[in-house]
């Protein structure tokens, strides 16, 4: 069932990098620039949270000798962090405002803010639920764990739905000016790499 949620949970590291581009920035209104900049310098920290979280829950999966409590552990701390991370995102792209001088700029933004508010909802749900397994049943605690699992398929929806409004909102000259910034750039690469090491390791 781990193995569910950290193939779900991958989606958010997918979703994040969705803020990163490659294009040439020539000709982009600096004031895009400075809006790209503010939303990107968020991403790194945030990114950094979800694959914390990602990682955390793969070496549980990974280990058959988890205790219950302790997967309960893990898997909650995961679904809040995930939780915090998409929070964040939102807060950060939504203080940043519409990116300046797009048509349909305002509409994109509140789009991509609605879905990762959506995303960090239903993580804090899985964690209460989490929170609510009963550990002293090796039984009960599976089969409460795999309803958790069961929502999954929700997520990883979700997770698509959030990746799409993400690339809605990177279009045009709103994907030069993130092309721009160092920060969505790193977490291009750093994503990029971690998703081939998965790939391999698999």
């Amino acid at each position: 069932m781990n193995k569910k949620l950290t193939a779900a949970l991958s989606g958010g590291a997918v979703l994040v990098v969705a803020l990163s581009g490659c294009s040439s920035n020539k000709g982009t209104d600096p004031k895009l620039i400075a809006w790209a900049k503010t939303v990107c310098d968020a991403v790194p920290a945030q990114d950094a949270k979800i694959k914390a979280a990602n990682e955390a829950i793969a070496q549980t999966a990974s280990d058959t000798t988890s205790s219950p409590a302790t997967i309960q552990k893990t898997d909650s701390q995961a679904f809040q962090d995930m939780s915090d991370g998409y929070k964040a995102l939102a807060t950060a792209i939504g203080s940043a405002g519409a990116p300046p001088g797009i048509d349909d700029g305002a509409k994109r933004q509140q789009d991509v803010v609605k879905n990762l508010n959506s995303l960090a909802a239903s993580y804090a749900d899985l964690k209460k639920k989490v929170d609510g397994l009963n550990t002293k049943s090796q039984a009960k605690f599976a089969s409460g764990l795999h309803d958790v699992a069961s929502q999954m398929a929700d997520l990883e929806t979700q997770n698509k739905s959030g990746t799409a409004a993400l690339q809605a909102l990177e279009q045009g000259e709103v994907k030069n000016a993130i092309a721009e910034q160092a920060s969505c750039k790193k977490v291009s690469v750093t994503t990029s790499a971690s998703a081939s090491a998965s790939t391999t390791t698999s």
